[in-house]
């Protein structure tokens, strides 16, 4: 049977390179396309603050084609479902039928992306799906990945933190509460070295910053649902 024609919603971190490499294992799919959401206001990757340089630099290494979807710092979500609805009608004409997502356990985002993606006749796939996070930590870091922490939640983390390269040592040294894998959005990381890339991406560790966000005053209209909170950065630096 021919493969699915498949594109990869790419995070940059680990999550999305453990179920890359784990998508790219499955004969049953082919990944020819990855599809980042970037901030348009600061060229960095949403969520991450990671920079577009070392996006494409790791896309680079991994050698498939990679496209972004722009959207400015806080986007409604009705902007944010136009700009979705636009890209993946491109992908569908362009003979895409499946997408993939290195979601672990957030019901509600499953059942959200499964819902807006089937009304366009794409079927999303979860290849890490409802595994322990402890357990798929352990086999990242088995693989030869090699991952570093970008942005972290200052209810649980400070500056220290943020620039930590991940090793057998980490769990043990998260705050009670935290999930292995950062699930629940406590950090993010970009991974940098592992069996899909062709070379590692190079980089030196810059500055710190810390940026305070604020609840949206239209609740119901914004994709940012959760209340003030605090996340230190640490940027990196292409070398």
């Amino acid at each position: 049977m021919k493969p699915h024609k498949t594109y990869f919603n790419w995070s940059t971190g680990k999550d999305s390179a453990l179920a890359l490499y784990h998508l790219l294992q499955n004969k049953s799919y082919t990944v020819e396309e990855l599809v980042t959401t970037v901030n348009s206001h600061y060229n960095r990757v949403s969520m991450h603050g990671l920079r577009n340089e070392l996006l494409i630099a790791q896309t680079n290494a991994l050698g498939i084609k990679s496209s972004r979807i722009e959207l400015p710092e806080m986007p409604s979500m009705a902007l944010y479902e136009d700009k979705m609805n636009q890209t993946v009608s491109a992908l569908k004409a362009n003979g895409f039928t499946h997408t993939a997502f290195g979601d672990i356990f957030l019901e509600d985002l499953r059942t959200y992306r499964q819902t807006q993606l089937s009304k366009k006749g794409i079927t999303a796939i979860f290849p890490i799906w409802k595994r322990d996070t402890k357990a798929l930590l352990k086999e990242f870091l088995d693989l030869g990945f090699k991952t570093i922490v970008v942005c972290a939640n200052s209810k649980y983390f400070g500056e220290d933190f943020v620039g930590t390269v991940i090793d057998e040592n980490f769990i043990s040294s998260l705050p009670e509460g935290v999930d292995p894998c950062g699930e629940n959005g406590e950090f993010h990381t970009f991974c940098f070295d592992g069996p899909i890339f062709k070379t590692p991406i190079t980089f030196t560790v810059g500055e710190k910053v810390f940026r305070e966000y604020n609840t949206p005053k239209d609740e119901d209209d914004s994709i940012c649902k959760a209340d003030a909170y605090g996340v230190w950065y640490c940027d990196l630096v292409p070398s």
